[in-house]
């Protein structure tokens, strides 16, 4: 199992309603097993610049590479880019 897991700062504070929101119309494509987009809570003051997670469970590389390779993760990027300062990436092997 793949977990993706992606880390994002809004440029303006008002706008990271509109990165979740935009962010969340990824969970409407079907590659993955369990997909989430959270507010962080930032309790850990050394983390505060993280506004938005998305996490999500592919099976395999496949999986996510079709995720990545869908026509509306193409829309949502386009949608969300200019509303983003940071966007942190990581796609890991469970259980490694």
């Amino acid at each position: 199992m793949i977990r993706h897991i992606v880390f994002f700062s809004a440029r303006r504070k008002e706008d990271v309603e509109a990165v979740r929101s935009g962010l969340l119309e990824l969970g409407n494509i079907p590659h993955s097993s369990l997909f989430e987009v959270t507010l962080n809570t930032k309790v850990d003051p050394l983390s505060d610049e993280v506004d938005v997670v998305v996490y999500a469970e592919f099976p395999d590389d496949a999986a996510l590479a079709a995720y990545k390779a869908h026509p509306l993760y193409a829309q949502t990027t386009a949608k969300v880019k200019p509303l983003r300062e940071l966007r942190y990436s990581a796609d890991v092997v469970a259980g490694s």
